[in-house]
């Protein structure tokens, strides 16, 4: 059977990202294989966590490398390897890193998944320049947008997505988000699969926008989501820093979606699937 494109193989095939990108290649023209794993325990300690992750990574790194026949891994990070530091800079390009120390000190939302990032993203990139496998990795940040995969592995993605707004009912609460199109990360891994010389790592974040403009932006296209703005305001205290996509950009990709895209495409999504 003639393979098209050529033949890719996706991890974490039944996410929310992951299932996106295996829809991307497919309409491509590409063979997909990928692969699965089940729900992990969600009170797992730090060290469980990072030990999984970072393993996990690295061998299928090793896997690539004994394959003789992989061309190049793009490596799905988070932003949340970015902006976790006590430099309190407004805006960060691919050369921060996230300090694990003072995430356990802190401990905010999230805080073992964003050391147990932080720390595979390092030994994936290590790992390539120790071993001569090419290597790059991709950062998204707030990911939104319409889904194929089941409901039941939304379940840190689309309710966060939507009801981030109501504080009482999402423990991370950010005065402002730094936000991408599913799509548009999906188009980003094989942007970056087929650049012909890509070096490290990419922040992929088109938007940042303050908590107001969502809200005010959902208000007006869905009025029965009854939205005040002045209760919006006063739950949101945490300012997270603009993730700036300049090097991904220079590269020559192009983001495709707006914001308000984002949130609707969602929504109709949701509404689609019987979801609202």
């Amino acid at each position: 059977m003639e393979e098209g494109k050529g033949r890719v193989c996706v991890t974490g095939g039944t996410w929310f990202i992951g299932s996106w990108i295996i829809k991307r290649l497919l309409e491509d023209g590409y063979t997909v294989h990928t692969t699965v794993r089940p729900d992990p325990e969600l009170k797992e300690a730090e060290e469980v966590v990072t030990k999984r992750s970072t393993d996990g990574a690295l061998g299928i790194l090793k896997a690539c490398l004994n394959s003789k026949t992989v061309k190049r891994v793009v490596y799905t990070s988070s932003a949340s390897a970015v902006y976790w530091q006590e430099k309190e800079d407004d805006v960060m390009d691919e050369s921060y890193w996230s300090d694990e120390n003072l995430l356990r000190d802190l401990k905010p939302f999230a805080w073992a998944y964003s050391i147990s990032k932080t720390m595979a993203e390092k030994a994936v990139l290590e790992f390539g320049k120790k071993h001569g496998l090419d290597v790059v990795t991709l950062i998204p940040t707030f990911v939104l947008g319409p889904f194929v995969c089941p409901i039941n592995s939304l379940a840190q993605y689309i309710p966060l997505s939507l009801s981030y707004l109501v504080c009482e009912k999402n423990p991370f609460c950010a005065s402002r988000l730094h936000m991408v199109h599913v799509d548009d990360i999906a188009r980003a891994h094989i942007f970056l699969l087929h650049h012909p010389n890509p070096k490290g790592r990419y922040n992929c974040s088109p938007f940042i926008a303050n908590v107001e403009e969502i809200a005010e932006l959902l208000s007006a296209k869905y009025p029965n989501f009854q939205i005040s703005v002045d209760e919006v305001k006063k739950f949101h205290d945490v300012k997270l820093p603009h993730l700036i996509s300049k090097k991904l950009m220079d590269a020559g990709f192009e983001f495709k979606h707006s914001m308000e895209e984002m949130f609707v495409d969602a929504i109709q999504c949701c509404k689609q699937k019987g979801y609202l």
